[in-house]
């Protein structure tokens, strides 16, 4: 039960990212999901596919899914806190001064790649 609630608070966390920079939340989930919950990239590649609108990426998603690499129930539950924190993320953005959002967003994508790029 303990890990349901931290796939929901992972969307709702990207989620909020997402509307306050205005990115996809797959560059949060993608390496949440392989750094923090073990996933291995494929898998989260897949389930973060999975997750996004029908159509953008349902034809990406569907070829991952024939290959075992989707675990739906993960997607969904992710999405349900993403589409909640997406719009928290959204307000938040709207609050803030240009100048502000920019450093908000520069610095998630700066710890973002030092993490991919030095992280395990």
């Amino acid at each position: 039960m303990a890990l349901l609630l931290l796939y929901v608070l992972l969307g709702a966390g990207a989620g909020v990212l997402s509307g306050l920079i205005g990115i996809g939340g797959g560059i949060f989930i993608v390496p949440a999901l392989v750094l923090f919950f073990k996933m291995p990239q494929h898998l989260a590649q897949g389930t973060t596919l999975a997750l996004l609108v029908p159509p953008i990426g349902i034809l990406a998603a569907w070829t991952y899914y024939k290959q075992g690499y989707v675990d739906l129930k993960v997607a969904a539950l992710i999405c349900v806190g993403f589409v909640l924190g997406s719009v928290l993320g959204a307000k938040f953005a709207i609050a803030l001064p240009q100048d502000a959002l920019r450093r908000v967003f520069g610095a998630a994508l700066f710890l973002i790649a030092l993490r991919m790029i030095f992280g395990r």
